[in-house]
């Protein structure tokens, strides 16, 4: 099956645009935080404790100081960037 060069650059078009939108941004920064989360709480427990249970975790035990930590950071940014 041959692909189209025009279909081909109009999804190279929008992936380069969702790879620099703020959401998928803070997705990626949010998802680093629980696999951290993941790698420190597996250590604890001696075995590796799974993505869901560590997602689970970080959720209910850190995710809300987390955000209001970047909500800070972006309005200092914005804040020294005017």
């Amino acid at each position: 099956m041959t692909e189209n060069p025009q279909m081909a650059a109009t999804q190279q078009g929008e992936s380069a645009l969702v790879k620099n939108s703020v959401l998928y941004k803070e997705f990626l920064a949010e998802r680093e935080e629980i696999l951290k989360h993941k790698w420190i709480e597996s250590e604890k427990a001696g075995t590796d404790i799974g993505f869901e249970k560590a997602l689970l975790d970080w959720i209910v035990k850190h995710r809300s100081s987390w955000r209001d930590k970047r909500v800070k950071e972006t309005k200092a940014e914005t804040q020294t960037a005017s």
